[in-house]
């Protein structure tokens, strides 16, 4: 590297030692010598920028390294802005349209009765009931109905184990046992849920 510094300050050195010596005449002379003072000027700055750079080797690997950090950094956000922007509506929406529709009225009935969204019309029974007062989905189950000793205790200790409810269920065809941590019945046959008021069960929503 120093015999190149050394070697580009000579044919500086030459260039501007030989510009009084041209014996061009006239105008020829003039733009040779400004032809001859730009070439020098040229390699005049050519020569800082090699001293510059040959003086410090690593000064130059950290800047082209800073500037590959910068054009990689600069291209990350755009990409992750482009995949929020097309995955986010479609997730947000199937989410919003899951569970949308509710029974009116509610129906509760037996293991005959079909399971679905109740209306006037297509009475069905509601298999989404949620009760208010415990907060418990309310389970059911087919060709069961629950012993006369079931009591308060017996739910809010055994709900929602089956294997601690079978104790209190008799055999039914035909009937269904309703129960939640709080309440509980035993139906036989269609029943619209605003017949008993002491039920705080309500519709928790339908998948359209």
């Amino acid at each position: 590297m120093a015999d190149d510094l050394d070697r580009l300050l000579d044919e500086v050195e030459r260039r501007l030692c030989r510009l009084p010596g041209r014996g061009a005449v006239g105008g020829h002379r003039h733009d040779d010598e400004e032809e001859e003072g730009a070439a020098a000027a040229e390699a005049g700055r050519s020569a800082k920028l090699f001293m510059s750079a040959g003086s410090s080797e690593e000064d130059i690997d950290d800047i082209i390294d800073e500037i590959c950090n910068e054009s990689s950094f600069a291209k990350t956000p755009l990409k992750l802005k482009s995949n929020s922007a097309s995955h986010t509506p479609e997730s947000n929406s199937v989410v919003g349209q899951a569970y949308t529709k509710r029974c009116c009225p509610v129906y509760l009935g037996g293991s005959s009765s079909a399971y679905g969204i109740g209306t006037n019309i297509s009475k069905r029974t509601c298999d989404q009931l949620r009760c208010t007062a415990c907060d418990f989905r309310v389970s059911l189950f087919n060709d069961y109905i629950w012993d006369q000793s079931c009591d308060y205790l017996f739910f809010r200790n055994n709900m929602p184990e089956l294997s601690k409810l079978r104790a209190k269920m008799i055999k039914k065809k035909g009937a269904r046992a309703y129960a939640c941590q709080c309440s509980w019945r035993s139906i036989g046959e269609l029943t619209d849920l605003q017949t008993d008021q002491q039920l705080r069960w309500v519709c928790g929503k339908h998948a359209e």
